[in-house]
């Protein structure tokens, strides 16, 4: 399996300022919490996946935040490989038109053009990739993780 050094680390900075902001922190406050100095661009940069971030370092940055490092980790392996190989999010587009939470009205218009396109037998499932959902989740104005298990729900749950 490859891994993609530069999507990981994207991906773990965006979880890392997600947990941030739920927090209403700003990086300045969040790093008053940290036990070594850090610079507010270092800080930065970690959240924005533009430079590697050592372990020691996220594991202090996650009890800052009160979140076990193990499971940051894990929520960025998900979105980086999810459950399939390919990375790839199976999303029922008929689930999606069917769901009536004012957030995904985006999603909604969006799935709802897809169908239309639909040639009658055609399958209503379509398979999106990290950075359509990253895109997606930026329209919803929600996070890429937040749209990730909103959709996983629909699949799951089947039309509400």
């Amino acid at each position: 399996m490859q891994i993609d050094t530069a999507a990981y680390q994207r991906v773990l900075g965006d979880e890392l300022r997600s947990l941030r902001k739920q927090r209403g922190w700003t990086r300045k406050e969040l790093n008053r919490r940290l036990q070594s100095d850090i610079s507010l661009q270092t800080l930065a940069t970690y959240e924005l996946g533009t430079r590697q971030c050592s372990v020691v370092r996220l594991v202090e940055i996650c009890v800052a935040l009160g979140v076990p490092a193990h499971q940051v980790l894990a929520r960025v392996h998900e979105r980086v490989f999810g459950d399939t190989p390919t990375g790839h999010l199976p999303v029922s587009l008929t689930a999606v038109v069917s769901d009536t939470r004012p957030q995904l009205l985006p999603l909604r218009r969006w799935a709802q053009g897809r169908l239309a396109q639909l040639v009658p037998g055609q399958s209503t499932e379509v398979h999106l990739d990290l950075p359509a959902l990253e895109y997606m989740a930026q329209l919803c104005q929600l996070s890429t993780v937040e749209l990730i298990r909103t959709l996983r729900e629909l699949e799951h749950h089947g039309h509400r």
